[in-house]
């Protein structure tokens, strides 16, 4: 009778294992295929972090260039200005060259002001106000009321310190795309394009 009793508890376990192979299987193929879904869904989740982040960098870019460009351009054409002013030449396409460059800065500067750092936007802020302090300055002058800061020599002064301040602008824009080592110092290969 032991022998019986063993030859179906074997049978039992038999039938059981039987039963129970294609369900067991079943879970494991399902956790192996939840694994590879989960590997795909971070390398699906990484690839789109590194897309967006070189699109913002190529965005931040752009508008580093475009802003640099304006302010540079502002400052060109409020000097250009200045010489008018103080030689007596100032005529409507001197007034219009001036004015066309003061609206692309306020335009570059509003689109920095979305994008740009907050260190980049701390020397842009500083930058506007010593160009607009230079612009309402220039424009003393011209109309013959100028302030006790508003004369030709020291505006001009002005304008040209303006050229320390925008090499610390630069360092800070060039820093937060990583085209320098933090001391102005230019490292090959990183952030050019």
């Amino acid at each position: 009778m032991g022998g019986v009793l063993l030859a179906l508890i074997a049978g039992a376990f038999g039938v059981a294992g039987t039963l129970l192979a294609p369900v067991l299987s079943q879970r494991s193929q399902a956790k192996a295929l939840a694994a590879d879904f989960e590997r795909q869904q971070r390398a699906a989740q990484g690839q789109w972090q590194r897309e967006q982040f070189q699109t913002e960098f190529e965005k931040r870019r752009a508008c580093y260039v475009a802003t640099n460009a304006a302010f540079r351009k502002y400052r060109v054409q409020l000097m250009n200005f200045l010489w008018d002013v103080h030689r007596g030449n100032v005529d409507d396409a001197a007034t219009q060259a001036l004015e066309e460059a003061r609206h692309a800065h306020h335009a570059a500067f509003a689109e920095a002001q979305m994008i740009a750092s907050d260190t980049v936007l701390d020397h842009l802020d500083q930058l506007a106000t010593a160009l607009g302090n230079a612009y309402r300055r220039t424009k003393d002058l011209e109309e013959g009321h100028p302030g006790p800061d508003g004369s030709f020599e020291e505006v001009e002064a002005h304008l040209r310190h303006f050229w320390v301040d925008w090499k610390e602008m630069r360092s800070a824009m060039r820093d937060d795309l990583g085209a320098s080592n933090g001391r102005g110092e230019h490292r090959p290969g990183i952030g050019s394009a």
